[in-house]
């Protein structure tokens, strides 16, 4: 098994968007804001590379928009930086077997489309033969969002996904697509049925943070973001889960942060509270 962190598509957003009711006189301390307010984000995958085929965690938000919606949205390149990416490790789109999606916003899922300078807007998948992985709940979230994230989801993404008949939506902790060395958790507080994979490693588990803890200043407890459905049900959730990467001393794998793609969790006291924090950090993983 070879792991590998990949960089796609990069944008700017809004920091206080980013960071919820935090003020910015504080987040800015780890992310600075450019001109306009907006903090860099990444939009990074991790490659599973087995003997036999080739896994990839999130694709990013790709390069789908035509160019005013990419200008809205703060996407940096026009072309599908995480097709560059991948036939820098080797790999052509083709060669993806499985793509494991945590949700289906346009952020995490706009890669498995073709960029817009290539279609003109007509929505074609840029992986023609691989199998892809949702969790159920994710699933009805995107065929039936609330208007609060609406403009979140792509329109006739998840029947083109369908379509392909290499769709499996998974409810447990398995998903007999992925198969053993790899287990799933759900998240609601960011949007419902989040999925969350944990990916059997011989440096330790490693768990796919998604938009539960997109990036270092998130590991904090109190910190989340304006996007959040329920506040301060991710922060009862990212309790769960850092306690369990303290107690399994397991990887932290982070999808927006724009420096770090992942490190381990720490903990520390501070005027008597117990508190998180990002250790070992690495700013791109490649474990062969």
């Amino acid at each position: 098994m070879r792991l590998y962190s990949i960089e796609g598509n990069t944008q700017r957003l809004d920091g206080g968007s980013m960071f919820g009711n935090c003020p910015r006189v504080v987040w800015e301390r780890w992310v600075p804001a450019d001109e306009h307010h907006r903090i860099d984000l990444a939009c990074r995958s991790l490659l599973v590379c087995e003997q036999d085929r080739n896994i990839l965690f999130e694709a990013g938000v790709g390069a789908f928009f035509e160019p005013k919606m990419r200008e809205r949205f703060g996407i940096i390149e026009a072309e599908h930086l995480l097709v560059r990416s991948l036939a820098a490790r080797g790999l052509s789109p083709e060669q993806i077997d499985v793509i494991v999606l945590s949700h289906l916003h346009f952020d995490h899922a706009g890669g498995v489309l073709r960029p817009w300078i290539e279609t003109q807007g007509a929505l074609e998948l840029a992986f023609p033969n691989a199998r892809y992985v949702v969790g159920a709940r994710a699933w009805a979230r995107a065929m039936d969002p609330h208007p609060r994230d609406r403009a979140s989801f792509i329109p006739g993404l998840c029947a083109l996904l369908e379509a392909t008949g290499r769709l499996e939506l998974v409810e447990g902790e398995r998903s007999e697509t992925l198969g053993q060395g790899y287990t799933l958790s759900y998240s609601d507080g960011h949007t419902p049925g989040l999925t969350l994979a944990r990916v059997e490693t011989p440096r330790g588990p490693l768990t796919f943070m998604g938009d539960l803890i997109p990036g270092v200043p998130w590991v904090h407890l109190p910190i989340t973001m304006g996007y959040d459905r329920y506040p301060e049900l991710v922060i009862d959730e990212k309790r769960a889960m850092l306690e369990r990467l303290v107690a399994e001393q397991g990887w932290a794998f982070y999808t927006h942060d724009a420096r770090i793609a992942a490190s381990k969790i720490g903990t520390r006291e501070r005027r008597g509270k117990l508190e998180y924090l990002a250790v070992d950090p690495l700013e791109s993983l490649e474990w062969t």
